[in-house]
């Protein structure tokens, strides 16, 4: 059998206890199992190790368990504030979209009073018009991109517990 096989057995023995396998996959895997000593050894070895891991007992100390409990508390904290606050983010979008959209009309005869009352370029203030339009969207983007980059630089927050 080429190594190939074998190496699909390994991963798929090992997906087995992770993730679980789909009904071919497993129909696949018991199939080799069952024509592939080797692979069958290595199934029944990832066995008996996880047996005995699960039979391991391991004492922890009261500090650790309530250091332990104080962070996933702060960090379940932590995920509801951001939450929080994300929802507030999209509500206040919606509704600067649909009072932008509402409030289109007036505020294109206020640029175009003031285009030409200014005797401005046609473009200069449609220009304006187009940026009074797209700088809630701006905002929102620069916030999230900054939300993005806090979020990916490690959970600093969780750091400050230490």
């Amino acid at each position: 059998m080429s190594e190939d096989v074998h190496q699909r057995a390994e991963r798929l023995i090992a997906a087995n206890r992770v993730e679980g396998l789909s009904a071919s996959d497993r129909e696949w895997l018991n199939l080799h199992l069952e024509n592939c000593s080797r692979c069958a050894k290595r199934a029944d070895s990832t066995e008996q190790a996880l047996r005995s891991l699960r039979s391991v007992s391991v004492r922890v100390g009261p500090g650790l368990i309530r250091a332990t409990r104080l962070r996933v508390h702060a960090r379940a904290l932590e995920l509801h504030e951001r939450r929080t606050q994300m929802t507030m983010l999209w509500v206040s979008c919606a509704l600067s979209w649909i009072l932008g959209a509402l409030s289109a009309p007036f505020v294109w005869r206020v640029f175009a009073w003031l285009g030409v009352h200014y005797k401005l370029p046609a473009i200069a203030w449609q220009l304006g018009f187009a940026l009074w339009w797209a700088l809630p969207a701006a905002a929102v983007a620069v916030v999230l991109v900054m939300r993005r980059a806090q979020t990916e630089g490690g959970g600093q927050s969780m750091d400050s517990l230490r």
